[in-house]
């Protein structure tokens, strides 16, 4: 059993990112930064565009009383 009773050496989807990315800590540290900067941006450029007519944000059932 390890320091933190929670841990049962498993350390998750981000940790095997962080595993596969080449290069020493700050080069892993940058390339993660640049890889969310791309995500953030291909969903507000083209996921979220696309998805917005689709989901119902103006069907408003409030009256205006």
């Amino acid at each position: 059993m390890g320091l933190v009773p929670w841990y049962d050496g498993r350390d998750g989807m981000y940790g095997w990112i962080w595993r596969h990315l080449p290069g020493n800590t700050w080069a892993k540290a940058v390339t993660s930064l640049v890889l969310v900067v791309a995500v953030v941006y291909v969903l507000f450029q083209y996921v979220f565009p696309w998805a917005e007519p689709l989901l119902p944000f103006n069907d408003v059932t409030v009256d205006n009383q």
